[in-house]
This record gives structure tokens, sequence and C-alpha cells, in this order.
């Protein structure tokens, strides 16, 4: 295939103000690191999003707008294609983020002394969020496998879920294992979710980069049963490169679930994506194919690198190779580091910022995650760093 994009320029990021960088000094103390971590790539936007961004731009007046019609037939047209998904319109909305969306479900949904489950190690928001909002989180910790992945651990759900857990958080595809989920453990949450009056809210912002033959399912595709209990939040944020310009969605087949939901979502205009989010969107998922494709196999062969450098010089960091996404989970147990020992070989020593394993909670000790979309030679000068100082 002849490749259309370059994912090996380097780009400064300097002056624009991204977070990666820039929040290094804070949150690791030194600026003199290779971050990787905050979930963005760190190349750039694809060229179609910024010329229909530019396009609009021409015109000097930025007032109030309607979303544009056709948004939603895009939207629409790219889950039947990608996920086998047929989703209605009416299904659809506009939400001012994931995470957000997250927070608004737990206000619309659940009283104060109601609970919310999540299933560690697992993106730290879906902890941070639920606390935030004063409810109790409750622990469903996943299964480690013999290969290092993980599995639902159902039986270990039945004894923590009491009749005040009255929603669940899923990861589809899992952040930070990268985990995509086969069908009979989907089906199975939802039956017992569905049959205890939980509520699942799947959180399917990587399902668009899914990996090396996988296949990502959407929850509320399983089953009826999933359909009838679930919110899913999606995006093509994750995988197009545009997480500062909001364009996340919800999709609630349920009509009792979401003439709650939207009803609240439009009384406090949170329905309503600013000027940039519509444009955007549909110029990713109406032209964004190609240059998914040429992403997901620029990513596929950095996890390969990290994979074989770390089997031949860090054989103590084994990395997880995962189902989707851009982020690879590092065992890094086999060290022998505490926490604190940990956190001061990746920074100090070895000059890198990646997320520290237990923030995702219970199973995330001994861990770290890292970001592999960057250019390749970016990868390969921090695994070198490593094996200076391993």
């Amino acid at each position: 295939m002849t490749k259309k994009y370059n994912f090996d320029e380097i780009i400064s990021r300097e002056g624009s103000g991204d977070y990666k960088n820039g929040a290094l000094l804070r949150l690791f103390g030194r600026t003199d690191l290779i971050p990787m971590w905050v979930a963005d790539m760190d190349w750039a936007t694809p060229p179609f999003i910024v010329d229909a961004l530019k396009k609009r731009m021409e015109h000097p007046i930025f007032g109030y707008t309607l979303t544009p019609r056709n948004m939603w037939t895009v939207v629409r047209k790219w889950i039947r294609e990608h996920h086998q998904w047929d989703v209605p319109e009416e299904w659809m909305t506009y939400i001012p983020g994931i995470v957000k969306g997250i927070g608004m479900a737990i206000n619309v949904f659940l009283k104060e002394d109601e609970k919310v489950i999540i299933q560690p190690p697992v993106y730290h928001p879906f902890r941070l969020t639920p606390e935030g909002n004063r409810r109790e989180v409750v622990f469903n910790p996943l299964k480690e496998l013999p290969n290092g992945s993980y599995a639902m651990d159902f039986d270990n759900l039945e004894q923590v879920c009491d009749e005040k857990c009255k929603m669940l958080i899923l990861s589809n595809p899992h952040n930070p294992a990268g985990i995509v989920w086969d069908i009979e453990t989907l089906q199975t949450l939802a039956h017992f979710c569905a049959s205890r009056g939980i509520l699942v809210i799947s959180d399917e912002i990587h399902c668009d980069m899914v990996l090396t033959g996988h296949k990502h399912l959407p929850f509320a595709a399983v089953s009826e049963e999933a359909a009838q209990c679930s919110i899913t939040f999606g995006a093509p944020s994750k995988t197009f490169n545009i997480a500062g310009i909001v364009s996340s969605y919800a999709i609630v087949p349920n009509d009792e679930l979401r003439k709650k939901f939207y009803e609240w979502l439009e009384a406090n205009e949170l329905n309503e994506p600013t000027i940039f989010s519509p444009i955007a969107t549909i110029a990713a998922f109406g032209q964004g194919e190609e240059w998914r494709q040429e992403m997901l196999q620029y990513v596929e062969e950095n996890i390969k690198l990290v994979v074989d450098y770390c089997a031949q010089h860090l054989p103590k960091i084994k990395p997880l190779v995962p189902d989707a996404s851009f982020l690879v989970w590092l065992d890094c147990r086999d060290m022998g580091l505490d926490h604190d020992a940990l956190i001061d070989f990746f920074v100090n020593k070895a000059r890198l910022a990646l997320n520290d394993g237990e923030m995702f909670g219970p199973g995330g000790e001994g861990h770290m995650r890292m970001n592999v979309a960057a250019p390749r030679c970016v990868i390969l000068k921090a695994l070198e760093q490593l094996k200076e100082v391993y």
C-alpha cells in the first residue's frame, strides 16, 4: 500500500498550550522528560480535518450555529459500517466530553446513597468522577490471566454488588490494558446488570482503534438486555487526534432512559455542540478511513518495537500487547521496585513521563502505561533511555 501520510514527522508542540508537556513540571517535578502519558497523539491532526476547520474560519462571524443536518447521518454511517450496529438518529446526542457525560449520568440517575461499580485497573476518572460527586465506588477487580491480560470476575461481582449498586462503568475496549471484550463476557455482564436494575455506562472511545485482527463489539449491540440497560459514550477524538475539539456523543436505545437523560441535557443546554465540533466530526468520520488505516498500521509497528526491544534488552519489563489503542500496559513487577522507586526509575533516571499504574486502582501496582502514538524515533529514544539505566 502506498502511504499517503507521514507519521515519522516530529512536530514541536511548543506554543500550543498542550497538557502533555505543559503539566510536566507540576506533575513530574521536571521538564526534561519524553512525555508518554496523556492519551493524545504527537502526530498532526489529519489534514482533511484541519482544512474543514480552516474553511469555516474563512467566514468572519462566529455566532450561534445550528448542528449540521448531516452530522448524525455521517456518525450513524460510520458506526454501521465499522461496528455493524444500526443506530437510529433519535438515539444519539452530543455531550461535552465522556468524563463529563459520566458525571452527568451519575447526577441524573443515581440517588446520593447509591453506588457505582468499576473494574480496576481502569481509567482513573471512573473512580474520581463518582467520588467527586459524593457517590461510593465499589471495586470489582479484573482477574489477571497467565498471559498478563485480564478477564472479568463475575464471582467477585456477585459478592460486592448490593442493592445500592445502581451503575457500572464499563471500559470497552479496556483502558489501560487494551482489551477488546468478547461477546460472552459482554452478554454475561448485561444479564447480570439488567436483572439487578444496574445502569451500564459503556465508554467506547477507543473502539475505532482495534488492532491486529480484533473486532470491537458495542456493548448495547450484544443483546436486547444490554441495549435496554445501557448508555454508550463515543467520540472521534482519540482516533483522529482531536481531543481538544470536544466531539463526544451518547447513544441510548432505551426510551425511558433516553427521555430522562436527554431532557436533562437539553434543559441545561449541554446537548449543543460548539461551532467546530460538528465540522471536525463530519470530516473525521466522512473522510478518515484511509488515515485511520495507516495510523493503526504505524501503531502496530510501534507496539512491536516496544515488545521486541523489551524482550531483548529489558526482560524484566513485560509489555501486554493491546487488542486496541496506542496505550501499552507495562508489567514492571519483576524489577522488584516499590512504588516510589519505580517512579524514580522512570522519571528521574530514564527521564520518561508515563502514567503510574497505581492510579488505575487495585491491580495496577508495579505497572506503567506507555503512550506509543508518536514518531518511531521518539519511541526508540525512550526505550534507549530505559536501557541506559536498566
